[in-house]
């Protein structure tokens, strides 16, 4: 399948509405971001993996004020392996305190019924410069 113009739209505006939905504390709405199925993978955070919009409910509700106050999504690229439609992109978490984390997000989208959802996501913390891969020479 050759993703379309439209299609590469539609799948810019779902990365994006992520973050809105989460700030506003849209929780009943993940559903418009997200497949019933869905494999949301914290590892990084120390929560493993959390399977079905249910749980990604709770879990939010669960941070309460420990939740960002600000999704921002930046560099979202999108592409087609063997059939699967990747996308990867960049999130800053801005908190209540004024602290801030950076992420990618590494997502498989399918489209359904109701359009493009989130099957799978991977966030993956950043704290190292350069992805740790740069050491500094003597």
């Amino acid at each position: 399948m050759a993703l379309s113009a439209q299609d590469r739209i539609e799948i810019g505006d779902l990365i994006a509405l992520h973050g809105h939905l989460m700030d506003a504390g849209e929780l009943d709405r993940m559903d418009e971001l997200f497949t019933a199925g869905i494999t949301y993978d914290l590892t990084d955070f120390g929560s493993g993996e959390l399977r079905g919009i249910p749980a990604l409910r709770e879990a939010a509700v669960a941070l309460g004020d420990g939740n960002p106050v600000g999704h921002h999504i930046t560099n979202v690229v999108i592409t087609e392996t063997d059939g699967a439609v990747r996308v990867r992109s960049k999130g800053i978490g801005i908190y209540a305190d004024g602290s801030s984390r950076s992420v990618e997000y590494d997502d498989t989208v399918a489209r359904e019924a109701a359009g493009w959802r989130i099957s799978y996501r991977r966030v993956i913390l950043h704290g190292t410069p350069l992805g740790g891969r740069v050491t500094k020479s003597a």
